[in-house]
C-alpha cells in the first residue's frame, strides 16, 4: 500500500515536470496537463496560484509564507537524497529462487523475537517519514516548476510591459540564487539569461514606457536595460530622456555601492620596510617585543623587564601612482564599460592616485575630465562599431611619464583590426616598466570571449588576461596602487 502511494507521488512529480516542459517549449497550454496539475496541487494542499504565470515568486511567498523555506531549499538541488531510490540488499526485488522458497505462515510462528518486535513497531514510523518525504518532493517539484516557468515561459512572446519586465527581473534573481554554487553561476546559463533579458527589453517598447513617468518607475535597473538606454539615448528627449537618465543613475549607484565595498575589503599591497615605523601605541608589535626581551625575565619576581620596544611597519608608497584605464566601448563590452567607468571613479577618490580614462571603438576619446562622475562618462560614450586599439594607444602613451609608477588596465575582447601592431605596442609598454594588466571581462559573471591569439601572446609575455569577476581586477589594482 505504501509502495503504491510512493509510486503515485513519483508520478505526480513527473507530471508536474511534463507540464513545465510543455509550458516552456509548447506553443500553447495543454488542457489535460493543466487540469491534472491542478488536482495534484489540491491533493497536496498547495495553492493553485503556483500554476499561474501572472504571479511573481515574491507575491506568492508574501501570500503563503510557509512556501518560503521550500523556495530557499532549491539551492540544494531538485531532488534530495531521501527521494533517490534505495538499492540496498533489503530493498531489492526478491529473486525467482527466493519466491519459490516456502514462507513460514503465521500459524507456525511460535515466538516473536524482541528485535523483530522493535522492527515491527518502527515500521509505521518509517512509512510516515517516507510519506512526508514524498509529499515534500511533490511540493519542491511544484515550486521548482513555478520558478522556471516564470523565467523561461512567462514573457516568451509578444510585447512586454514595464510591470512584466520588473516581475521577470525579480523572478530571475530567485533562479540565479538557486543555480549559484560557491558564489559563482554557470557561464552558459548566465549568458542565456543575458540574451533573454536583451530580447525582453527590445520587445518592451522602451520609448513609450519612458515617456510615461508612472510606467518608467516600474522598471528595474539592470545591465541589459542600461545598455539599451545608452544605445537609444540620442533618440530620447524631454520626459523620456529624464527618466532614462534617472534609471541609469539608479543602476550606477547600486553597482557603485557594491564596488566600494569590494575595494574597501580587498587586500592591499606590500609594506615599505625602508621607512622606519612610527613609534605610536597603535603600531606596537607586542609579540615581537615580548620575544626580544625574554632574556630580561626575572624568575624570582616573575616579571619581564622590557628594555626595548618594537613597532610594526605601516608605511606605504608616497609617490602618486598613475592609473590609466582603457576600455573597449564596442557593443560586446557594455558590462565592462559600465563597471570600469564606476570603478575608475572610485579609485579616483582615493588619495595618491592619478587616474585617467580612455574609451575607444574605431576612434578614441579621453574621458579623464569626467572620471569622477561615471554617469557623465557613460552619457558621453557611443556603444557599437568596430575596434581599433591603436587609436586609444595614441592617447595612452603620452600619459606614461614614470613607467615604474604607472599601471595600464586595458579592457577588451581583443578582436582587433590591427592585431600585430597593437600587440607590439603592448609589449613595448610592458618592457618599459609599466604594470600592464590586460582584462578580457569585468562583469558579474565569468562568461566572456577573448581573442585566443592575444590570449596566448599575453601569457607568453607573463601578463595573462584577467577574465572573470571584477574582484580579481580590484585586487590587482590595490596591490599595485596601495
Amino acid at each position: 500500500m505504501e509502495h503504491k502511494k510512493e509510486t503515485g507521488q513519483n508520478n505526480e512529480r513527473l507530471l508536474l515536470y511534463w507540464r513545465l516542459m510543455s509550458s516552456i517549449f509548447g506553443s500553447e497550454k495543454n488542457p489535460k496537463l493543466e487540469k491534472l496539475s491542478a488536482e495534484i496541487l489540491k491533493d497536496a494542499a498547495l495553492p493553485e496560484i503556483l500554476l499561474s504565470q501572472d504571479h511573481s515568486i515574491d507575491a506568492i511567498v508574501q501570500r503563503y509564507p510557509e512556501l518560503q523555506e521550500t523556495f530557499d531549499s532549491l539551492t540544494d538541488g531538485i531532488f534530495s537524497d531521501d527521494s533517490k531510490p534505495n538499492l540496498t540488499e533489503e530493498n531489492k526485488e526478491p529473486t525467482a529462487e527466493a519466491q519459490a522458497t516456502p514462507q513460514m505462515s503465521l500459524e507456525t510462528e511460535t515466538e516473536i523475537k524482541p528485535a523483530e518486535a522493535t522492527e515491527t513497531s518502527e515500521a509505521p514510523k518509517q512509512q510516515e517519514e517516507s510519506a512526508n518525504s514524498g509529499a515534500k518532493e511533490v511540493e519542491r517539484a511544484a515550486v521548482y516548476s513555478k520558478m522556471l516557468v516564470n523565467v523561461f515561459a512567462a514573457v516568451q512572446h509578444g510585447t512586454v510591459t514595464a510591470g512584466q519586465y520588473s516581475q521577470w527581473n525579480n523572478d530571475k534573481k530567485w533562479l540565479e540564487r538557486a543555480f549559484t554554487r560557491n558564489g559563482e553561476m554557470d557561464g552558459g546559463l548566465q549568458a542565456s539569461l543575458k540574451e533573454m533579458e536583451a530580447d525582453i527589453v527590445k520587445r518592451m517598447r522602451l520609448r513609450e514606457v519612458l515617456a510615461d513617468t508612472r510606467l518608467a518607475k516600474k522598471l528595474t535597473p539592470s545591465m541589459a536595460l542600461v545598455e539599451e538606454l545608452l544605445r537609444d539615448k540620442s533618440h530620447l528627449a524631454d520626459v523620456a530622456l529624464k527618466n532614462a537618465k534617472d534609471l541609469i543613475k539608479r543602476f550606477i549607484d547600486q553597482v557603485a555601492e557594491v564596488l566600494k565595498t569590494q575595494v574597501a575589503q580587498s587586500k592591499v599591497g606590500k609594506i615599505d620596510y625602508s621607512v622606519p615605523p612610527k613609534k605610536v601605541f597603535r603600531n606596537l608589535d607586542l609579540k615581537r617585543t615580548i620575544w626580544k626581551n625574554l632574556t630580561n625575565w626575572d624568575a624570582k619576581s616573575e616579571r619581564l623587564y622590557v628594555e626595548n620596544l618594537y613597532y610594526k611597519h605601516t608605511a606605504k608608497k608616497n609617490t602618486p601612482s598613475r592609473l590609466i584605464v582603457v576600455v573597449d566601448q564596442s557593443g560586446s563590452m557594455v558590462d565592462s564599460m559600465v563597471n570600469c567607468t564606476i570603478l575608475a571613479s572610485i579609485f579616483a577618490g582615493l588619495p595618491k592616485i592619478d587616474p585617467h580614462l580612455i574609451a575607444y571603438d574605431t576612434q578614441a576619446i579621453d574621458l579623464t575630465s569626467w572620471i569622477h562622475d561615471p554617469f557623465e562618462v557613460l552619457m558621453r560614450t557611443q556603444l557599437g562599431g568596430g575596434t581599433d586599439g591603436t587609436a586609444a594607444m595614441e592617447i595612452a602613451k603620452p600619459k606614461v611619464i614614470d613607467p615604474s609608477n604607472t599601471v595600464v588596465v586595458w579592457i577588451s575582447d581583443f578582436y582587433e583590426w590591427k592585431a600585430q601592431e597593437l600587440f607590439n605596442q603592448f609589449k613595448a609598454l610592458h618592457e618599459s616598466g609599466v604594470k600592464f594588466i590586460p582584462v578580457g571581462s569585468v562583469s558579474s559573471s565569468n562568461y566572456q570571449s577573448v581573442n585566443p591569439w592575444f590570449k596566448q601572446r599575453f601569457k607568453e609575455m607573463s601578463t595573462p588576461v584577467i577574465s572573470g569577476k571584477i574582484d580579481k581586477l580590484i585586487v590587482e589594482l590595490k596591490t599595485f596602487l596601495a
